[in-house]
């Protein structure tokens, strides 16, 4: 019996520690897995981060660019080494981009909160700038001689863009974000190409202070204070600067641009209509255009503020009659003091054109044409007189099946000074004796001194989609320039362009670029 017993005791402890052992073997129970779910409140491609009620979709495109006759990938060859239209004038113009986009929404009580980031990496071959001496530089950084160079001097490293970058919550726009002036289409409305003039641009985003209120069936009122300092100041020109060759090689009869600090935003209001048949738009502006001081220390006074304001008119057709997916858009512009709100900051030189030329006039080297529209200009002891523009732009676009489409489009701007200005400029008979226009070219064959002009121009665009969100395009562009004065000048010439010290003929200017790309986005 005590033999039993004990034999009973020792399995039972066998199993005791056999049992603890095998616990102690059994594997913890993992935490679950946290997946990332799609998030369908805000269409495809969203997603939730996980343990977060935030959605988020990344996306963005990869676009190479080549471009026929131009120094920029932008402007077209208006001015600096591409206006010169000769060897310093590249054949081509190469870029290579990457555009990545954050967008992230969360559902709260006063409606969706979102943040967006749009970004992009580029690589853009750029120009040689002569020195004066028989040689050259690659990529001149801030050079007058460059000013269309559209890489900053950063061609080994690339450039990096912030376009976007806004936070929107309970109908307010704050951060980086498209003008509320501009048009959906900005400065597209049927093209790639960039410098179009005739109405607001800003397609990479200018900072802001925005609200806009709904009011249903598609009709929005946006109300608007926006950054004037990066996109929207064309220049306050200060005409009292050293004339002759030595003053012009420094700022030319335009003067030079004399702003003080920041003082004022621009004030936006735009109303819209927006619904399936298409879109109309309303916008104005208010443009605060703050100069410094009229020489070099305060003593010297200044010139008081002046005000200067921009409207604009846009109507977009949605599937009109010609073919499914057709649209015509189509917008207008008036501007007294805010040029930039027309000849916006890509196109045309943004207002700064210089192109040369032929000439069939006896003893003149070549021609010119000069394009030059800031928001003011002013003289010592003078206030400023503002600049006036209007124009338009617009496009028709075909749709010859889901994989091929055709647009056509113009633009138009015209530039005009008033009568103190043109005095200031060409004298007071308007001869160019006494301006500054005469005392930096002279007057001895001067036939007409007049610095109001126009731009006009005219495009293709044909666009071939082999595949969903690939595309290859081809897009033509021809730019006019009718300037208005006339006659011979002594141009003092310029080495970093190439151009010798002469007689130029006072002429109009024609200049084309052809844009091909492709582009897959993601």
């Amino acid at each position: 019996m005590k033999m039993i017993k004990s034999l009973m005791l020792g399995s039972a402890a066998g199993l005791v520690a056999m049992s603890g052992a095998q616990a102690a073997d059994l594997p913890v129970k993992a935490k679950a897995v946290e997946y990332v779910k799609v998030c369908s409140l805000y269409g495809p491609g969203f997603y939730y981060i996980p343990g977060t009620d935030t959605c988020l979709k990344l996306s963005g495109y990869l676009r190479v660019d080549v471009l026929a006759n131009t120094n920029a990938d932008a402007t077209g060859n208006t001015a600096g080494a591409g206006g010169a239209q000769n060897r310093f004038t590249n054949g081509y113009t190469w870029r290579s981009r990457e555009g990545l986009n954050i967008d992230t929404r969360t559902a709260t009580e006063y409606g969706v909160l979102r943040t967006y980031l749009n970004s992009t990496f580029s690589w853009t071959t750029d120009s040689y700038a002569g020195q004066g001496n028989g040689t050259t530089v690659y990529s001149p950084i801030g050079t007058a001689s460059a000013p269309n160079n559209a890489n900053g001097g950063a061609v080994a490293a690339g450039t990096l863009g912030v376009y976007y970058a806004f936070i929107q919550f309970a109908g307010f726009t704050i951060g980086k974000a498209i003008s509320q002036f501009s048009t959906p289409w900005t400065g597209y409305p049927g093209n790639n190409f960039d410098g179009l003039v005739g109405g607001g641009g800003t397609s990479t985003g200018v900072n802001q202070f925005t609200y806009t209120a709904q009011f249903g069936d598609g009709v929005s009122l946006s109300l608007s204070a926006q950054d004037q300092s990066a996109y929207n100041q064309a220049g306050v020109n200060n005409l009292a600067a050293p004339f002759g060759a030595a003053g012009f090689a420094a700022l030319g009869p335009y003067g030079a641009s004399d702003y003080a600090g920041t003082i004022s935003p621009d004030f936006i209001a735009m109303l819209r209509v927006d619904q399936a048949w298409g879109l109309f738009q309303g916008s104005l502006a208010a443009h605060d255009n703050h100069a410094a001081y009229y020489g070099s220390t305060e003593v010297t006074g200044h010139p008081d503020d002046k005000w200067g304001w921009a409207g604009q008119l846009a109507l977009s057709i949605k599937d009109i009659q010609s073919g499914p997916g057709d649209t015509i858009n189509v917008q207008g512009v008036y501007t007294n003091g805010a040029t930039r709100y027309n000849i916006q900051e890509l196109s045309a030189q943004a207002g700064a054109n210089t192109i040369f030329g032929g000439t069939s006039v006896a003893g003149a080297y070549q021609s010119i044409g000069f394009g030059i529209a800031p928001d003011s200009v002013f003289v010592t002891g003078g206030s400023q007189q503002l600049v006036s523009t209007w124009g338009m732009r617009g496009a028709y676009v075909h749709n010859w099946g889901p994989n091929w489409n055709t647009s056509i489009y113009g633009a138009y701007a015209g530039v005009s000074y008033n009568g103190t200005a043109k005095t200031y400029i060409c004298g007071p008979t308007g001869s160019g004796v006494g301006g500054t226009f005469g005392a930096t070219f002279g007057v001895a064959r001067l036939t007409s001194c007049n610095p109001d002009y126009s731009i006009a121009q005219l495009g293709t665009q044909t666009q071939w989609t082999p595949v969903k969100n690939l595309a290859f395009s081809a897009d033509f562009t021809y730019t006019h320039l009718d300037q208005k004065y006339a006659g011979v000048i002594s141009y003092p010439g310029s080495g970093a362009i190439g151009k010798p010290a002469a007689l130029y003929e006072l002429k109009d200017q024609d200049t084309y670029t052809l844009l091909l790309r492709a582009q897959r986005n993601w």
